[in-house]
């Protein structure tokens, strides 16, 4: 997951409080599995890596959220660290545990993962996390797990909120279209992010890779011959009389649950299941 905007309502007492739309971004030759329920966690709604066995992003149905990204940072790297997405899965399968409490256990050991921001929540709880195991420009050490702020907030390859311009932009137009309309159509909120348009040279962060390759990933979609958006998740958690919550959840990818990608991405999934948002004890 290389690109994620949300917005963060904690303190709204009906409607919207979390709507999100995110891309996906990885190798095309790494299988993987669509959006659905997990056998061997039946609570856990999420796609799959079929290569380390865990997610990029998913949903529980207790209220659990959980998002990563990779931080690029391609002299920094380190063969046969653990697999990343494994704190995903780890924080929706485990025992409940508050995020800002995962995460700060999480950052004991961070160090020997490669970069990630990672993004966990708890809508019972009215919680929303972030932790980065990688230190802000010019600081000696990682910043502990914060909470998240209200308001609408963008996370790609780097820190929460760093102005890279597809952030940018696609954090203003999901500002825009819930201005526009609280509760936007799904596939309004996959549009969105279904842009190839790359940025101007100008605009481009230096992230110590290729100009070349550094344009082709400043795109929200990204399209290159063997690494690019693989599909498109929506999210949104509605409040309902303040007690109970329904999350509604779709996937529109490129793997019809063959693992083959096929262009363009047209396989869709959708999912709607009740929680209780009662705050947990």
């Amino acid at each position: 997951m290389c690109l994620i905007v949300f917005d963060w309502q904690p303190d709204a007492a009906a409607g919207p409080v979390f709507t999100l739309t995110a891309n996906r971004d990885e190798f095309f030759r790494r299988t993987s599995a669509p959006l659905s329920w997990w056998e061997d966690a039946p609570g856990v709604l999420a796609g799959r890596d079929l290569e380390a066995g865990g997610t990029w992003l998913g949903v529980s149905r207790d209220g659990r959220f959980a998002a990563l990204t990779n931080y690029r940072a391609p002299f920094d790297i380190r063969a046969g660290a653990p697999s990343r997405g494994k704190l995903v899965s780890g924080f929706l399968s485990d025992q409940p545990v508050a995020p800002l409490d995962y995460l700060a256990r999480l950052s004991g050991q961070a160090a020997m993962y490669n970069g990630f921001n990672l993004l966990v929540g708890d809508f019972r709880r009215r919680e929303l996390a972030w932790f980065c195991n990688r230190p802000a420009e010019g600081a000696s050490a990682v910043e502990p797990p914060m909470l998240v702020p209200a308001g609408v907030h963008g996370l790609s390859n780097a820190r929460l909120d760093t102005p890279w311009p597809k952030l940018v932009h696609k954090r203003m137009e999901l500002g825009t279209l819930l201005t526009d309309d609280p509760v936007p159509p799904l596939d309004a909120l996959i549009e969105i992010m279904r842009d190839p348009r790359v940025a101007t040279d100008d605009a481009l962060p230096h992230t110590g890779i290729p100009r070349e390759r550094e344009r082709a990933l400043s795109a929200a979609f990204i399209e290159t011959p063997e690494y690019g958006s693989r599909g498109t998740t929506a999210l949104r958690v509605t409040m309902k009389e303040g007690v109970r919550a329904t999350v509604d959840i779709k996937e529109r990818c490129d793997d019809d649950g063959s693992h083959r990608l096929v262009r363009p991405g047209a396989f869709e999934r959708v999912f709607t299941f009740d929680i209780d948002a009662a705050r947990a004890r």
